[in-house]
């Protein structure tokens, strides 16, 4: 009988029912995550190795979330897509999209050089290659080409089961190309896509509302299963502490200065009032460790609480998940890298760093925003500059712990782009954004026909029409 385990699993039960009563009391939901965060820390802490009793609860939670992410992708931008009116509208978005992911994930590579070259970390180590297998490694690595090949669908279902974002975007557009093109001229034909994806939209966004309800209790089971499973630092302890603080250093850097500036300048809105409200999208990145997995949460944000209109939050998001990543494909890589050079005692050059950079910018282009997928954005990078696989494998112990910062970067700074596109094409909703109006759920809009009755707002209505409309 594996007691210490069954007592992990014991106080993990005990956390949800207190969960369970807070959220029966109406408490804030991001305050009710909190909680369970700081709950699973302790417990992870006092069990160790014995949590694989707790382990498969999170691990279930994040399947149903990634099974949540094609079906909604696809009926999300279906729709938004379909309400634009015109391809020129489709191509503005589009381009702007990849422009600030792009964008966003350059800053990142910036600031991580800047910070590397300053406290130069690894310094000391004077370490020697060869000490640790890359095997597994090599067969991470992708080289450009394959991602590039990899944007274009060849099979449908195993798209959809792989979770393959840039496929089904690709997907979702050409079905949306096709009926905007069709609509001017055969206009009551094609009128069954269209209420067929809103009503299917409808259907989905209600069951991904189930599942996160389940964030907070799912919360405590992965908190605890990362802290209780970080592996030991060996004998390069300190230096790999010390990169992994300049890691959050750097992320939380990124998430909250450089976004802030972009909301600020080019969105023109409050940044701490826009950081509130994407909060739970950053908790939920932080303790999943998968942005795909927080997707369904960062859309429901944006569009509720920031008023960016959906046929953008539900566009440039999902985006957002595969290009740019600045925590996982810009920051890490070059961190590690200079830890790296530094620790075994590599001569590289300013024109070495500047294509280091260059390829952090080209990879974040198709890297998945699943826990680990740094791990193969930084072998990709170190193949393509020649660097040694070696560095990657070595700060695989403290991976785990800098993916919480890493991911709650990258939704981040996917949801700072979606504000900055949504202002810049004029779909950003400023009375949703203070709070003087309501974001009109479809889901929970019973009262209002499948077709909506407000084309140029197409979900972003002010509260004193919603009521009028629902009586």
């Amino acid at each position: 009988m594996n007691w210490p385990a069954w007592g992990t699993l014991a106080a993990v039960a005990v956390v949800a029912v207190g969960i369970h009563w807070l959220r029966r009391r109406k408490l804030n939901f991001s305050v009710v995550t909190l909680i369970a965060l700081a709950a699973g820390i302790p417990i992870g802490l006092v069990a160790r190795d014995h949590v694989e009793y707790v382990d498969p609860i999170g691990k279930i939670y994040i399947n149903i979330l990634l099974a949540c992410v094609a079906p909604l992708i696809l009926v999300a931008i279906v729709s938004s897509v379909t309400s634009l009116g015109s391809l020129a509208k489709l191509r503005s978005i589009g381009l702007r999209s990849i422009f600030w992911l792009l964008l966003s994930n350059a800053l990142g590579v910036v600031l991580a050089l800047g910070l590397g070259l300053a406290f130069q970390p690894g310094s000391g180590v004077h370490d020697k290659l060869g000490g640790a297998e890359t095997d597994v490694l090599q067969n991470s690595v992708q080289h450009f080409t394959q991602v590039v090949v990899g944007f274009f669908p060849t099979n449908v279902v195993e798209n959809f089961r792989a979770n393959d974002i840039v496929p089904i975007i690709l997907i979702a557009v050409v079905l949306s190309v096709a009926y905007l093109s069709l609509v001017e001229r055969k206009p009551e034909q094609v009128r069954p896509f269209r209420d067929g994806a809103q009503a299917l939209q409808l259907v989905i966004f209600k069951a991904v509302g189930y599942v996160i309800r389940l964030t907070p209790y799912a919360i405590v089971a992965l908190t605890a299963t990362t802290v209780g499973t970080s592996a030991d630092l060996g004998k390069q302890f300190w230096s790999l502490a010390g990169l992994l603080a300049l890691t959050w250093g750097a992320c939380f850097l990124h998430t909250y200065v450089v976004n802030g500036v972009l909301v600020r300048v080019f969105a023109n809105v409050s940044p701490t009032a826009f950081f509130r409200k994407v909060f739970p999208a950053q908790l939920t990145a932080f303790t999943t460790q998968s942005s795909v997995g927080t997707l369904p949460v960062t859309t429901d944000q944006l569009t509720r609480k920031v008023g960016v209109h959906p046929e953008i939050a539900h566009f440039t998001a999902p985006l957002g998940t595969t290009i740019g990543m600045p925590g996982c494909a810009g920051i890490w890589p070059v961190l590690i890298a200079i830890w790296g050079l530094n620790a075994y005692d590599i001569h590289y050059s300013p024109r070495d760093y500047l294509m280091l950079a260059m390829l952090g910018v080209v990879v974040s282009i198709g890297t998945a925003g699943v826990p680990a997928a740094a791990t193969v954005a930084a072998a990709t990078v170190f193949a393509a500059a020649g660097l040694p696989l070696e560095f990657v494998a070595v700060t695989i112990p403290i991976s785990t712990i800098a993916d919480m910062a890493r991911t709650m970067t990258n939704v981040t700074a996917a949801a700072a782009s979606a504000t900055v596109v949504a202002r810049q094409t004029g779909l950003l909703d400023d009375d949703i954004f203070a709070g003087r109006a309501d974001f009109v759920d479809l889901a929970d809009a019973t009262d209002l026909p499948i077709e909506d009755p407000f084309p140029t707002t197409a979900g972003l209505v002010p509260a004193e029409t919603r009521e009028l409309a629902n009586t």
